[in-house]
């Protein structure tokens, strides 16, 4: 009897890490997008030797919708014990929690950074008839003819970052609103839709077809994707403040030495030759970072779009 308490006594002094090995089943990453998009591409191609490496099978978990409100709520609301993660985005981490008024959750306090993932290539896309052939002449045209110019967007980072730019440039132009980068590029080749701030996908290959022309790119510099496109700095607008990005971060109170190994595997799956070949086609530009950098990344860019629109002049809803 003594034996057994003091073996009892023992096992509950011993870190949790000591009796059970993580992982010991399943690692599920959600993502507020469904398939078949950039960042599900992005997270499905890590996902390969992250598995492989932690043993155990790794479940990408597609929640999209509520611009990523629904996907965020499920992972706060998750076990921290590392099993359920977020690759989370701006859309959900930035825009979310300063488009309304009642945010349901806080980007700071409700989770664990674990490492920077990348940033998302968005571009200034044009219908190949569309006389400007610049951002700087765009806005000429905007401003010769105003609230003639119209321009679509699929997503908060659309809405959020042509907004700024209009605001910035001070220009009057109508929004067409889409539910998706897809629906909103049928109406771009179609040409009835002028312009468009969008993603890789499907705008990108669409492009290299000749059925758009690119304006600039959002990344902070030039990409091999289209080379001649250039920054929104060398557009005329060092002062732009908007990044798409995308993390990987967990529940808040995820343990220290899970978020340590966590990093290190994401870290590890981003070097990988397979993932970075994959997403080189999608000019998507890895980047890794510690914890403690990501924590920072992610309130310094709350307040930038925050910034943004207020700027913008968008009323939280």
């Amino acid at each position: 009897m003594l034996a057994r308490i003091l073996t009892l006594a023992f096992a509950c002094a011993l870190p949790l890490g000591a009796l059970a090995q993580y992982p010991n089943k399943p690692v599920r990453i959600v993502l507020q997008f469904p398939a078949g998009g950039l960042a599900d591409t992005v997270i499905r191609a890590m996902a390969i030797p992250m598995q492989q490496s932690l043993g155990q099978s790794v479940i990408v978990d597609n929640r999209p919708g509520a611009d990523g409100a629904i996907a965020g709520e499920a992972v706060k609301n998750a076990a921290p014990d590392g099993y359920t993660l977020f690759f989370a985005t701006n859309s959900a981490l930035s825009a979310t929690p300063v488009l309304r008024k009642k945010p349901p959750y806080d980007p700071v306090t409700d989770f664990t950074p674990i490492s920077m993932v990348g940033r998302f290539p968005f571009f200034v896309y044009a219908h190949p008839t569309l006389q400007p052939n610049s951002v700087k002449e765009l806005i000429a045209q905007a401003r010769a003819h105003p609230g003639k110019l119209n321009y679509g967007t699929g997503n908060t980072t659309s809405i959020l970052a042509t907004a700024q730019l209009a605001s910035l440039a001070k220009l009057d132009m109508v929004h067409v609103p889409y539910r998706g980068d897809a629906p909103l590029m049928i109406d771009l080749v179609a040409g009835r839709v002028h312009f468009s701030i969008a993603s890789t996908s499907p705008g990108a290959q669409l492009a290299k077809d000749g059925k758009l022309k690119v304006l600039a790119t959002l990344l902070a510099k030039r990409t091999p994707l289209f080379p001649d496109a250039p920054t929104m700095a060398e557009s005329g607008f060092p002062q732009y403040s908007l990044v798409p990005w995308g993390a990987m971060v967990g529940p808040a109170g995820l343990p220290r030495d899970i978020v340590q190994r966590l990093a290190k595997e994401t870290q590890a799956a981003m070097a990988n030759a397979q993932v970075k070949a994959t997403l080189d086609k999608f000019g998507f530009e890895l980047e890794s970072s510690t914890p403690d950098v990501l924590a920072r990344f992610i309130r310094d860019q709350l307040e930038a779009w925050r910034k943004g629109v207020k700027e913008a002049g968008i009323e939280p809803d």
